[in-house]
């Protein structure tokens, strides 16, 4: 059984059943999954947790779905590294890398798709849909696949081909929109009101976005059943970032952590910032933007939790800051040169987005800081090949290669002879 008990609107508290919806027919405001945190508290312990699968659901207490039926591809449980090498380039003592590159279809998308996908089978749909910058799209393309039902996924015409590829390998019906992210997602909303499928990112939105939550589960497991500092996490439409926070406080209110509030900072790519672009003006007003940024599973240029973020932010006492598109190539180049971990365009907002905190001194050294890297390189590739270094091309002589290594170098390295 799930110990999910209602849908509860996050701005005026009216609560509703637990159907596929996800506006609140008063006020408009976004419903939000509620539980039974009474029951859960006299059932969940480390020990419980600790017994579980080796994926998200060891966390099925704090899921909104049958935990026996759920669609699971081994999601989740990914690895948080004490990244030491890039934590003495910036100047910080405690950093930690969570890395959800290594999902099955290598992005944190894996932990909402799979919540979703098992709440839309529960509801005897057929059809699994989105809108998507990418990920999204191959993530739902792959659960359908896994869950038997037929899937539909509409991108912009513009993505990255390997997020094209990432989801046509699972044979959805994939439709390329001509327009941003924005214009997607405005299509899909027209298209959920006429036809019974589940798009997971509008009318089964409040279960789908409960699955962000286990990153913040896993995150306080790994460091010995505590609370970060401080997180850096990535914003596009603000859910991931409001999410993990929520699960900080659930583990809180559950006695499985002692309560500290963690800082939440986020960061955005320059070219599609709305959300920082209202924290630097001291606002909860959240003004659209036109993305335009290499940064394509950032891109959204009205975000729905935009708000929310910033309630956030400002709760914790975190920030925002938003980083130039050369600045998202430096970081991922400088993820790969030093903790060998090559992340998407996301991932080098987040990094050069830590740089710019620890340079101007938002962070403190002593800090326990969590950096969020939610999707993996290969997918966005063609962004950052130009500005890595050819290899050197040679015929098959030690003479050619000292020779090309030389002019590379500028010198050649001690010999076993010296």
């Amino acid at each position: 059984m799930s110990y999910a008990n209602k849908l509860r609107c996050k701005e005026c508290g009216r609560s509703y059943p637990l159907e596929p919806m996800h506006v609140c027919e008063f006020c408009f405001g976004p419903l939000e999954v509620f539980y039974d945190y009474e029951a859960i508290k006299d059932v969940i312990s480390h020990e419980r947790i600790a017994s579980g699968p080796p994926t998200m659901w060891r966390y099925a207490d704090l899921l909104p779905c049958d935990p026996k039926r759920v669609v699971d591809i081994g999601t989740g449980f990914t690895p948080l590294i004490r990244a030491g090498n890039l934590a003495r380039k910036l100047g910080l003592k405690h950093l930690y890398i969570k890395n959800d590159c290594q999902n099955p279809t290598w992005s944190f998308k894996d932990r909402v798709v799979s919540v979703a996908t098992s709440v839309a089978k529960e509801f005897e749909f057929d059809t699994l849909a989105c809108a998507s910058t990418g990920n999204l799209a191959n993530s739902v393309s792959a659960h359908a696949a896994r869950a038997g039902l037929k899937a539909i996924v509409f991108i912009p015409a513009n993505l990255e081909q390997g997020k094209v590829i990432g989801s046509a390998i699972y044979s959805p019906t994939l439709v390329a929109v001509d327009g941003s992210y924005d214009d997607v997602n405005r299509l899909c909303s027209e298209l959920g009101d006429r036809y019974p499928w589940a798009f997971v990112n509008i009318n089964i939105r409040p279960y789908y976005a409960e699955g962000s939550k286990t990153l913040a589960y896993e995150v306080c497991e790994q460091l010995g059943w505590r609370t970060p500092d401080r997180c850096v996490v990535p914003l596009a439409s603000g859910s991931l970032f409001t999410k993990i926070y929520k699960g900080f406080k659930e583990f809180a209110w559950l006695g499985l952590v002692d309560w500290r509030a963690t800082r939440m900072n986020g960061a955005q790519a320059l070219g599609c910032s709305p959300i920082v672009e209202a924290w630097d003006k001291g606002t909860l007003d959240v003004r659209p933007q036109k993305p335009d940024t290499i940064a394509k599973s950032l891109a959204i240029g009205n975000p729905a939790d935009g708000y929310n973020a910033l309630k956030v932010m400002k709760e914790t006492g975190g920030g925002a800051t938003a980083v130039t598109d050369p600045e998202v190539i430096d970081g991922m180049k400088l993820l790969a040169e030093t903790e060998g971990i090559f992340a998407e365009t996301a991932g080098g907002v987040v990094i050069s987005g830590l740089r710019r905190m620890v340079e101007s001194g938002e962070i403190d050294p002593d800090e326990v800081v969590v950096a969020f890297i939610t999707g993996a390189g290969l997918k966005t590739r063609e962004v950052v090949a130009p500005e890595l270094d050819p290899a050197l091309s040679i015929t098959p002589s030690l003479a050619a290669f000292e020779e090309a290594l030389l002019e590379r170098e500028g010198a050649l390295p001690a010999g076993r002879n010296g």
